[in-house]
């Protein structure tokens, strides 16, 4: 049996070249020459591919991308990072949906939304 070298993540969307636009800007990725993908510079993170749909978006995702910009960070510290990289992500175009504050079992995190409504979290 063969293993898996690679992941991609595919959104569906009505406007893929906004979407990944959007994408590489948060992720600081390269957009494909077609517009319709993005990936990691370095190579360690996923290949990101969009793909246009006619329906649009009417429930919460089943799977969602953490962004992890407070990784080794606790306290007002992290949730600090965390409100930085929210702004600068509105800034894009994404909206915050709500901030879940740390609590005894965890810590803070944002979730947002991209542009297209696509459920995230700033982690």
């Amino acid at each position: 049996m063969a293993s898996i070298k690679q992941v991609q993540v595919t959104f569906d969307c009505a406007d893929p070249g906004r979407v990944a636009r959007f994408w590489c800007e948060v992720l600081g990725y390269v957009p494909s020459p077609d517009g319709f993908a993005c990936s990691d510079p370095s190579g360690g993170g996923p290949r990101l591919y969009f793909q246009r749909v006619p329906e649009k978006k009417v429930v919460k995702n089943r799977v969602h991308l953490d962004v992890r910009v407070g990784t080794g960070l606790v306290g007002d510290e992290r949730l600090a990072a965390l409100q930085t990289e929210c702004a600068r992500l509105m800034d894009l175009g994404a909206v915050c949906v709500r901030v879940l504050y740390a609590d005894e079992e965890n810590e803070s995190c944002i979730v947002m939304q991209d542009v297209e409504g696509n459920e995230f979290c700033l982690d």
